[in-house]
């Protein structure tokens, strides 16, 4: 349908104010009548009314057409109705009874400003009648060899807010309208207006909200995921059908243009979209499409596709044929700009014959082109951030062997979906006498300042494990080191030293949640005494809590990211750690802590998880 501005109501137009006026003068004006027996005058005017108020209910403007052009026809047995619509500078057939299809396509559009008597009702606003052939070619001599001999003719413009916005044309044999039935007819007319209008107001508010649904629905998805691939191409399904019949989504990524995704209003025809795109790609030189929208950063808007375009569009005659099956119609580009880049294309287009693309369309399409922009532009910095982080957290953390000191050993980290360096840190160490030492710890904070502070505490670490491996010794000396270097930063900790061959584990905890062992017949417990402060917190020299492995027990180191819930304690983060232990017991442990990390990890906390597991040989 045509966009256009809300109804203003208006009264009903009387003879007078079709400036046909009353009396004989006005016969004088337009042409005395013949007598027309009264109760048939007045039984076509009781019919008009019931077809008036017929008109009133129409919901859409194909019963409008079909009330005037057909009904209107019968009633008044007219040769010919026509019923056309302004359209900028020019008058639009809509539909017609009584003509030819030739006649209909010769004057699908005509001028305003033709010398047509349809074209001079809406330049002046009042009806237009002409009594026969020979006047009709006089007056309009474009109409020569169009109008049967001794026919009248009526043209009456519809008006509403003082605007003509089309004309209803009829034609009759041998009846013309009496003054009173063309005062009526011109009142019908201008309620044809109104109701045009009102159908014009409604479609104009549900395809703005409709378009504020997308721009909604579509910003929701963007901002759902910094996965930009999988955004975009739910953000094309959105658009289709909602304003596209087919869309499309090319991205420049290391310099290249291509196509990130097609929908299509018909499922079954996706895949046939992609083997178009893999047939005829993307021409980066070519002078229109997405190609030139990304080079120059400007839309690319097509109310109407003619087939003068396809031919000048199309790489051969076989591309031609298929554009020319596809029916393409009406078609924008916009382009995906942020930060005064444009980083991709967004292309719409519409088949069939529907309603073609307006200024509004435009806008909506310009403003999802941005969004999207800076979702892209978002991801790729996020992503850019992200890497840097992941490399200064692995230059940080260590790269553990599959063994030490006869016992298998695995660390998993699993960053968060921040783009800062997290604050977990680990480290494992063959102490030379047979024993090995494990240490996981969690600083609070992120970015830079936390990486620092990981290299300090694991570069600490290993400096008192050389002087004295005792858990006890070690962490009072990272308590006395926090005290005189006075860091501000909390730092919880686990320090662990295992003998795999007695199974003697000793263990101090700083704040930090308890080791878990597995044993091999699946049962679990945890190594946990009285809590203890994190580091740097003052008090007390550690004492070691002790436990006993034996063959093939399975030891669990652990940040709290693996456990911690929103709106829960930590005792039922706890449990759900036991009940998930037995996922520990396959042969490959780097394979099993995976899974136990995969099976309780949370993105929802937003933090990382670290987990370091050692096994004692059979």
């Amino acid at each position: 349908m045509v966009a256009s501005v809300p109804e203003i109501p208006l009264p009903e137009m009387s003879l007078q104010d079709a400036n046909l006026g009353s009396g004989p003068e006005a016969a004088d004006d337009l042409g005395a009548a013949p007598d027309v027996d009264a109760s048939v005058q007045i039984d076509r005017l009781e019919q008009l009314a019931r077809v008036t108020a017929e008109l009133a209910a129409a919901e859409d403007l194909d019963q409008v057409v079909d009330v005037v052009v057909s009904h209107v026809h019968d009633v008044l047995d007219a040769a010919i109705s026509g019923f056309m619509l302004r359209d900028g500078d020019e008058l639009r057939f809509v539909a017609s009874k009584g003509l030819s299809s030739n006649v209909v396509k010769e004057w699908a559009r005509f001028g305003v400003a033709a010398n047509t008597p349809a074209s001079e009702a809406v330049r002046t606003g009042k009806p237009v009648l002409v009594e026969e052939t020979e006047e009709s070619e006089r007056r309009y001599p474009l109409l020569r060899g169009y109008l049967h001999h001794g026919r009248s003719l009526v043209c009456l413009p519809m008006i509403a807010a003082g605007e003509a916005i089309g004309a209803i044309s009829l034609s009759f044999e041998t009846w013309q309208p009496a003054q009173r039935e063309l005062g009526f007819l011109a009142t019908f007319a201008n309620t044809t207006a109104q109701v045009i209008q009102r159908i014009r107001a409604a479609e104009t508010a549900a395809l703005r909200a409709a378009q504020l649904a997308l721009l909604a629905d579509a910003s929701a998805e963007l901002a759902s995921s910094l996965d930009f691939h999988a955004t975009l191409t739910k953000v094309a399904q959105l658009a289709v059908p909602r304003l596209a019949d087919w869309c499309t989504v090319d991205i420049v990524e290391n310099g290249i243009l291509r196509t990130l995704a097609v929908a299509h209003s018909d499922p079954a025809k996706v895949n046939w979209a992609w083997q178009l795109q893999a047939r005829w790609p993307l021409d980066p030189d070519a002078g229109n499409g997405s190609p030139h929208v990304v080079r120059t950063g400007r839309s690319e808007f097509y109310p109407e596709i003619t087939d003068e375009m396809l031919v000048a569009l199309a790489r051969d005659q076989e591309h031609l044929r298929v554009a020319r099956e596809l029916g393409l119609s009406s078609g924008l580009t916009v382009p995906l700009t942020a930060r005064g880049r444009t980083l991709g294309a967004l292309s719409m287009i519409r088949a069939g014959g529907g309603r073609p693309y307006g200024r509004d369309d435009l806008a909506v399409a310009e403003d999802l082109g941005r969004r999207a922009g800076t979702a892209i532009d978002n991801a790729v910095l996020y992503r850019s951030s992200r890497d840097v982080a992941l490399q200064l957290q692995r230059a940080v953390l260590p790269e553990v062997p599959p063994s030490v000191c006869r016992c298998a050993v695995a660390a998993i980290y699993r960053p968060s979906a921040r783009a800062e360096v997290g604050g977990d840190f680990y480290d494992i160490l063959d102490l030379g006498d047979g024993r090995i030492a494990a240490v996981i710890g969690d600083v609070m904070g992120h970015g830079v300042p936390a990486a620092a502070a990981m290299a300090q505490m694991r570069s600490a670490v290993r400096a008192y494990a050389s002087l004295d491996p005792d858990p006890g010794s070690v962490v009072t000396a990272l308590d006395r080191m926090f005290a005189a270097l006075c860091i501000r930063q909390l730092v919880t900790l686990i320090y662990a030293v295992l003998d795999p061959a007695t199974g003697d584990l000793s263990v101090v905890n700083a704040g930090h949640p308890p080791p878990l062992v597995l044993a091999e017949d699946g049962g679990s417990r945890l190594v946990q005494g009285v809590p203890q402060r994190p580091l740097g917190v003052g008090g007390e020299p550690r004492t070691p809590l002790h436990d006993r492995l034996r063959a093939h027990d399975t030891v669990l180191l652990y940040t709290d990211g693996l456990i911690e819930r929103r709106d829960e304690d930590i005792d039922e983060g706890l449990q759900r750690l036991r009940d998930a232990a037995g996922l520990l017991q396959i042969r490959d442990l780097r394979a099993a802590t995976n899974r136990l990390v995969s099976r309780l990890h949370n993105d929802e906390i937003g933090d990382d998880v670290t987990a370091v597991t050692l096994r004692l040989p059979d």
